[in-house]
């Protein structure tokens, strides 16, 4: 299939000169995975060897002009609210707001200790195989961003140093809640909502395309209920399933809101490529830190 779109590494972002050349870990997509494997050429496996076909649209098939024309038109009505979600799940790495998540849910189903463990480790096997599929199909097809296609677009959060098909945020959004929703399935409704809420997220900081979200919380997803297909079969020494899913209803008060980091840090400025505090509709400065992304 020809590409038919405009590349990361041959466009400068908007506020700088040249197109990037720090790449952010740009063999992440060689790294070792848990419950995927990635195959010559492309292609990827289960663990039993059967071939999975990611679920994923190529960018060659993707309007891209348009997705840009609705990333314009997000920065032109950005609401204080949706600059409140850009700022809160782009701060840090993108696992950063799931983790008091997955506390939240052990705690208050009163998991116990070897069983928190195992959890966590599932869903953090999940997120690097969601992370190093991404990453590999991110530098595989090269799609520039959309501050790449127009030099006046000054965003709401600093651009990432990677190419942007397909989001990371969104795929390790997808992963987490189907992973955390097999374990908790009653909480799987919110869990999704906040999936959702940290995907577009990334289009509200004018980062992502829509297309780069929706298609990245799908691939997550999918990888998701991969791993929970491998993980839904073990079995203890006495031939038990390990896994006995929490099907109380608790209605755990998962966060955000509010809209505060539970683990705080200030991280540096590193931002180079061009970058505006929105300005509300009564003209009003929002008062927000300039934070780096991944």
């Amino acid at each position: 299939m020809t590409d038919r779109y405009e590349k990361w590494s041959e466009l400068p972002y908007a506020g700088e000169s040249k197109p990037p050349h720090n790449p952010e870990e740009p063999y992440a997509g060689s790294w070792p995975n848990y419950y995927i494997r990635n195959k010559p050429l492309g292609r990827f496996e289960t663990l039993n060897g059967r071939p999975i076909r990611l679920a994923i649209k190529h960018p060659s098939t993707i309007d891209w002009d348009a997705e840009q024309e609705k990333v314009v038109e997000t920065l032109k009505h950005i609401t204080p609210h949706q600059v409140t979600l850009a700022e809160y799940w782009g701060t840090g790495v993108a696992s950063k707001q799931w983790t008091p998540i997955i506390d939240k849910l052990i705690d208050n189903y009163g998991v116990t200790a070897a069983r928190a463990a195992r959890i966590i480790a599932c869903v953090s096997a999940g997120m690097n195989d969601a992370f190093t599929t991404a990453w590999y199909l991110k530098y595989r097809w090269d799609v520039a961003r959309p501050n790449q296609l127009d030099h006046e677009l000054a965003t709401i959060v600093c651009t990432p140093r990677h190419p942007t098909y397909p989001s990371g945020h969104a795929t390790v959004a997808g992963v987490t809640a189907e992973i955390l929703s097999y374990f908790f399935p009653t909480e799987r409704k919110r869990l999704f909502e906040l999936a959702e809420e940290c995907s577009d997220s990334r289009l509200y900081g004018g980062v992502h395309f829509p297309i780069d979200n929706s298609e990245g919380l799908r691939l997550g997803k999918q990888i998701g209920s991969i791993v929970v297909s491998e993980i839904s079969r073990e079995e203890n020494s006495r031939g038990q399933m390990i896994d006995t899913p929490y099907r109380e209803e608790r209605h755990v008060k998962l966060t955000p809101p509010p809209y505060k980091q539970v683990i705080d840090h200030k991280f540096e400025n590193k931002c180079s490529s061009k970058i505006e505090h929105p300005i509300c509709k009564n003209n009003a400065l929002l008062s927000k830190p300039k934070l780096f992304y991944k």
